[in-house]
């Protein structure tokens, strides 16, 4: 379920039918610059209530903004909790060089809805092993698939 909590929010929707995401738009009265290095909040104008809690909407960027201009959501992906029923609120930041002005209506973020899964956690003295064990950031090296590590 989805509420528009403004005259002017955009109701999200899926650019094509093989879209996974809804495009969400800001909802801003007036262009927002936003300078190098900063970030600013932009709301969309929507609230949304997922069917369960069995349920996350993630808020992804837009491909667009991120290559060309350097905007990303701040926090990189959004989590909205099922159980929310606020604003949809977009942290955009600006990686590029250059400012970006965002105008009223344009699309700033994606949501993608997705099965969440939240199993009891059970505290042990140990885990079982693997080949990789506790081998993290590189530790797999950094060759393709089927070829010999670099």
């Amino acid at each position: 379920m989805i509420k528009r909590l403004s005259e002017t929010a955009v109701l999200p929707a899926r650019a094509t039918g093989g879209s996974a995401g809804y495009d969400l738009c800001a909802d801003i009265r007036s262009p927002v610059t936003i300078l190098p290095g900063e970030t600013q909040r932009l709301g969309s104008g929507i609230a949304i209530a997922l069917p369960d809690p069995g349920y996350v909407a993630l808020i992804f960027g837009r491909s667009g903004l991120g290559n060309k201009h350097g905007l990303t959501p701040a926090n990189a992906v959004g989590v909205i909790d099922s159980d929310y029923r606020g604003e949809l609120i977009i942290g955009l930041r600006n990686h590029s060089k250059e400012p970006y002005t965002v105008q009223p209506g344009e699309r700033i973020a994606q949501l993608v809805v997705l099965p969440v899964h939240t199993p009891e956690l059970c505290e042990v003295e140990s885990l079982d092993e693997t080949e990789r064990g506790a081998g993290g950031f590189g530790s797999t090296g950094r060759g393709t698939l089927g070829g010999e590590k670099q």
